[in-house]
């Protein structure tokens, strides 16, 4: 343990410096952690890095899972969701057969079956290193929204692929009937469990007498709970996870209180970003191990390196492909929600980039990771250091040839200049402003004209409001007016709420607002 803390310290440490390094370079930071892990794994005297694989899902994929369910705009994945659901689930599928069928082609020793591992492991894009990297790039809000939707849902559908996957790797056999039971059940029984945990979880919050650092404290725990109550009863916990997030999140200002969903930002943000630098530390520092591994099996390094260079081809191939297919299927099926571009040429450039930002990581690796030693025979798992190898080449190379590459592919293509929305952006903000301040002038002078003209302080408000300006007067307030306030901003909520079902205003613009109001509230507190 002596050894091991600072060592853990030093990684976190590095994390920051290596961020800090990448917001300077503006390239996305899992690339240069990945390569650092690379570059310290052979450095001599360190203690090695080993996770059990029964924990790896438990560690890291909850809280991520959860937090990336926070942030998402559901109005935009509900917008958008007959190709979020196809690149999920119908692209995730195709990309894992993909890769089955060429492994047990090229691969000596790969059945369909560890093809299928290998595929379900390798096939879902990762949300951080695509959030990383089209941090530097400027694409519509539309490819954003699509990109998220993917990333939260496909980690379910590879999952399950991986581990229908592992049970006939274990029995030699796959059954069709069962396994389509089985999978009914897992994709019923997690979404049902999840929102079932987080009702509960609801009330907890709205019952308990909890403070800020309590109602955070709790949050940590649910994604958890989720997963492990789902797991127990062999359903998904990734789904379980995800529907009960977006449970949570669509009622944060029903059940928490403005200073915690203030202080929970930055509480969720910095351990976000402190486990998804870990592991993808843990990338580079698991090498040596893995290639000790294809040693034992009398591997050569490079024939197994050919074999990421093949099946990370695959993985582009199978994308690109499928971002065609599903223009072409929009085109016939539905072009009234075609792609908008100046050109048909940029039009048909648009799946190029859709195909491009397939970058694999954190999922990839955890499920790697958690293939067993043994089977239960106690028979070592077959190709096991060979699937791993192959997954480190796979997240490496999209990491640096697609990560890199994309923001050049963008700006040389041209693919998104000239684009107009149909309201940019902060014209949206301006339109949402103003109409905030009449809403809330209207209300307060409907208020003012019902109780009568004997609370000054509403006197007050109702001036300030119609001039439009800030509600200041801060040191002369009391009591009864910090009530009034907190009663226009609580107005102010409910006005935002329902100006969100708006499929034309950004959800992205709303929260911002709802923040905005949080921390007005907050400042109300100390006055």
């Amino acid at each position: 343990m002596h050894t091991l803390l600072p060592f853990l310290l030093a990684m976190i440490v590095a994390i920051v410096l290596l961020n800090m390094w990448a917001n300077l370079l503006k390239i996305a930071y899992p690339i240069l952690l990945v390569v650092a892990g690379l570059v310290v794994s052979f450095l001599p005297g360190l203690p090695r890095v080993r996770i059990n694989p029964d924990l790896i899902f438990f560690i890291f994929l909850p809280p991520l899972l959860f937090e990336a369910s926070w942030t998402i705009s559901f109005k935009e994945m509900r917008k958008w969701w007959r190709i979020i659901g196809s690149f999920a689930f119908l692209v995730v599928f195709f990309t894992a057969l993909s890769v089955a069928l060429v492994a047990n082609q090229f691969i000596p020793g790969f059945t369909l079956a560890l093809g299928f591992l290998l595929g379900g492991i390798v096939s879902p894009p990762d949300a951080v290193s695509t959030g990383a990297i089209t941090k530097f790039v400027a694409i519509p809000k539309t490819t954003s929204a699509i990109l998220a939707g993917e990333s939260l849902l496909n980690d379910a559908s590879s999952l399950i692929i991986f581990r229908f996957a592992l049970v006939a790797v274990g029995t030699g056999q796959f059954l069709w009937q069962p396994a389509a039971l089985s999978f009914l059940w897992m994709v019923l029984g997690g979404v049902g469990t999840g929102l079932l945990l987080a009702w509960i979880f609801v009330q907890a919050h709205k019952r308990l007498p909890l403070d800020a650092p309590s109602h955070i404290a709790l949050t940590l725990v649910e994604p958890y709970c989720m997963y492990w109550v789902a797991e127990q009863i062999h359903c998904s916990g990734v789904l379980a996870v995800v529907s009960g997030g977006l449970f949570l999140s669509a009622r944060r200002l029903v059940f928490l209180t403005s200073t915690s969903r203030i202080q929970s930002l930055s509480v969720w943000e910095s351990f976000v970003f402190i486990l998804n630098g870990v592991v993808f530390l843990i990338i580079g520092l698991e090498l040596p191990e893995i290639i000790e591994g294809l040693h034992a099996q009398r591997i050569p390094i490079g024939t197994a390196i050919g074999y990421g260079f093949v099946v990370t081809g695959v993985l582009i191939a199978a994308r690109i492909l499928s971002s065609y297919a599903a223009l072409v299927a929009t085109w016939i099926f539905r072009p009234r929600v075609m792609p908008r571009a100046r050109t048909n040429r940029r039009r048909w450039l648009m799946p190029l980039l859709l195909g491009w930002t397939g970058m694999r990581g954190v999922v990839s690796l955890a499920a790697a990771l958690a293939i067993p030693i043994a089977l239960e025979n106690g028979g070592a798992f077959p190709q096991r250091n060979l699937i791993l190898f192959i997954t480190f080449v796979v997240i490496l190379l999209t990491l640096l040839v697609q990560g890199l590459t994309l923001p050049y592919l963008v700006a040389r293509t041209g693919l998104f200049e000239g684009l107009q929305e149909e309201e940019s952006l902060e014209s949206t903000r301006q339109k949402m402003k103003l109409g905030l301040k009449q809403h809330i002038h209207q209300f307060l002078k409907e208020k003012h004209e019902k109780e009568g003209t004997s609370q000054a302080g509403m006197e007050t408000l109702l001036k300030q409001w119609e001039a439009r300006a800030k509600a200041g007067a801060d040191s002369g307030m009391n009591e009864k007016t910090k009530a009034l306030f907190v009663e226009v901003l609580e107005v102010q909520r409910q006005y935002l709420t329902e100006l969100n079902k708006d499929p034309k205003i950004d959800e992205e613009l709303i929260r911002q607002q709802l923040y905005q109001i949080d921390l007005e509230e907050e400042r109300l507190k100390i006055i």
